[in-house]
């Protein structure tokens, strides 16, 4: 891994997905804000830069994981897998969440009222990630699909009625850095996710559940701004000449 300082965050992750691995256990967001370099991000977290750049090179030595090489993909197989695979994870998840969490807030509420902040917050995020992926499913990815399908096809190709693709780009990575927000405020009331002595299993099981949808969003985010989002302006910009 050469050269990683001036490198971002997002870069990095989206040439070996296991740098994520040692961002989360600084506490370094490489999804929303994965648009920061490393030097950057040390400097404010007051991090040891070259202790950093030594955990990450550490990496090479281990086996690498079988893991899908995404910014080789094309881009209408990528958006056809986050529709698929962490579209339909989130789809699935909300109401299986919602249940516990009512739950939860049912039975432990009274002696840990943070459980109806927690499900408040996980109640809008829901709503909020509903719109947000239909938006993408409508109008984001069809446009991506559209210009793949224009690399191949000798008629031109029209600007889209959203003008360009930075438009809804732009909406969707706002939304991003909501949800990124969001979900740190869920972290911090449930002092990230680790259940009080008294949690009975469902409310282990609950705790796990949420932590995990969390990490699956970073990984959603993560190819979307890191991936997609950069490669589908550059298609963009060498088609329509803008």
């Amino acid at each position: 891994m050469n050269d990683t300082t001036e490198k971002t965050i997002g870069e990095l992750v989206a040439e070996d997905y296991r740098t994520a691995q040692v961002f989360k256990a600084h506490n370094i967001d490489f999804c929303c804000k994965g648009n920061r370099t490393l030097a950057e991000v040390s400097a404010r977290k007051g991090l040891d830069l070259d202790a950093l750049k030594k955990e990450l090179a550490s990496l090479q030595s281990n086996i690498k994981e079988d893991l899908p090489d995404f910014k080789t993909w094309p881009l209408d197989l990528l958006a056809d897998y986050i529709e698929k695979k962490h579209h339909r994870y989130v789809e699935k998840q909300i109401p299986v969440l919602q249940q516990y969490l009512n739950k939860l807030c049912k039975v432990h509420g009274e002696r840990h009222p943070e459980l109806f902040d927690i499900l408040e917050q996980f109640n809008i995020s829901a709503g909020e990630l509903t719109m947000h992926m239909k938006k993408e499913e409508l109008v984001l990815f069809p446009w991506v699909r559209k210009m793949v399908a224009g690399t191949t096809e000798t008629s031109t190709l029209e600007a889209p009625h959203f003008g360009t693709v930075r438009n809804p780009i732009q909406m969707m990575m706002q939304e991003h850095d909501n949800e990124g927000e969001r979900y740190r405020k869920i972290s911090e009331l449930s002092n990230a996710y680790t259940p009080p002595a008294d949690a009975c299993n469902t409310y282990r099981v609950a705790f796990s559940l949420l932590q995990e949808f969390e990490e699956d969003l970073h990984r959603h985010i993560h190819l979307e701004n890191n991936i997609l989002f950069p490669k589908s302006e550059h298609l963009e910009k060498s088609l329509l000449n803008t």
